[in-house]
């Protein structure tokens, strides 16, 4: 018997899109350029991840729009929205417009639940009874059925246009987004849930220990769950974090160094009542992690490009080497980088 092949067949980077407070245009202006330099150096995806009451980027769909005028090929991703603070109408309407305007290069990465720091802002976000809202999976699929734009009422309804009677429907409609749809996974509940949806799956350096104190066997597991359950034409997202030093300065490196080592004791086994595991940031990518996604038709691999640190002049030469470094893990594993023609007149990436 032939033995499985382990195949990346697409690789992309993950960013918090930090910021100083006091500049937050600097960090999302550098954000915005490091997408373009993945671009350049081939990478097939760059992702954003949306945090509120941080100095990082709390609206993924406005910051994704300016991403769309930046870059021309690369994918863009959010990983994820919490959808529990959005209107799952309102969230369509604005993430359907920067598809349309990538030209179909969007992929959406969704959580559900309560959201964080509800307790704090949740009165201002929503009005009186937002306690009482359904913060459930529920709440995904809903947005999945507004981005179909279907007609809204029976077929006599109609609105009043400047364009004349028009049938009410979602607009504009982005056609294929709904088959780009993720959600972020890390139990074996909610892999088994996005299985049964038929949404990709998105799993990151974050999980529950569920029956076992090993990281990689529950994760194993959660891809097994999710392919049970009726995943197995959908696409896996495999989420590592990596941070290589070969390019960093000597105060960078130990900024870097002494995280790490701050975090590694409680990142070997399962905190907390939820048993989450949370592993430290690693130089290298241990393959044993990438053993479940033995059996998928498509596994893709994500790293976060930098760190939870502010981005700033020391910590972009290194978050540029890790994207460097995923490149060459990719091509030692039988994988395709992506190529661009460059034109004549343009230079190389700055």
């Amino acid at each position: 018997m032939t033995p499985n092949k382990i195949s990346i067949s697409h690789i992309g980077f993950l960013s918090p899109g930090n910021y100083p407070a006091d500049d937050p245009l600097d960090g999302l202006e550098k954000t915005l350029a490091l997408l373009q330099y993945g671009e350049a150096l081939g990478f097939a995806s760059a992702w954003v991840r949306q945090r509120h009451l941080e100095p990082g980027i709390s609206s993924a769909a406005a910051f994704l729009a300016a991403a769309t005028q930046r870059t021309s090929r690369i994918e863009l991703g959010t990983a994820v929205i919490p959808i529990g603070y959005e209107s799952p109408y309102r969230l369509a309407e604005d993430l359907s417009t920067v598809d349309v305007l990538s030209r179909g290069r969007l992929n959406i990465g969704l959580s559900a639940g309560r959201p964080l720091h509800a307790d704090l802002i949740g009165r201002l976000v929503f009005d009186d009874g937002w306690e009482n809202f359904d913060f459930t999976h529920a709440r995904v699929l809903r947005f999945v059925e507004n981005l179909r734009s279907r007609p809204i009422g029976d077929e006599n309804t109609f609105i009043k246009t400047p364009f004349g009677p028009q049938r009410p429907r979602l607009q504009p409609h982005a056609k294929g987004l709904t088959d780009r749809i993720w959600y972020g996974g890390g139990s074996l509940k909610s892999a088994g849930w996005a299985g049964r949806s038929d949404l990709n799956l998105l799993i990151g350096n974050v999980t529950t220990g569920e029956g076992t104190d090993d990281f990689f066997l529950a994760q194993q597991r959660q891809l097994e769950t999710y392919r049970a359950e009726g995943g197995t034409e959908r696409r896996v997202a495999l989420g590592r974090v990596i941070v290589p030093l070969d390019g960093a300065d000597a105060r960078t490196r130990k900024r870097y160094l002494d995280y790490a080592a701050g975090r590694t004791e409680r990142t070997l086994t399962p905190q907390g009542d939820r048993r989450r595991f949370t592993p430290a940031t690693s130089s290298v990518v241990r393959m044993k992690s990438l053993n479940g996604c033995l059996q998928t038709r498509s596994c893709r691999m994500s790293a976060n490009s930098g760190s939870s640190f502010p981005t700033n002049s020391r910590t972009r030469t290194t978050a540029r080497s890790s994207m460097t470094l995923l490149l060459a893990l990719l091509r030692s594993s039988g994988g395709r980088r992506p190529t661009r023609k460059r034109p004549r007149n343009e230079g190389p990436p700055r």
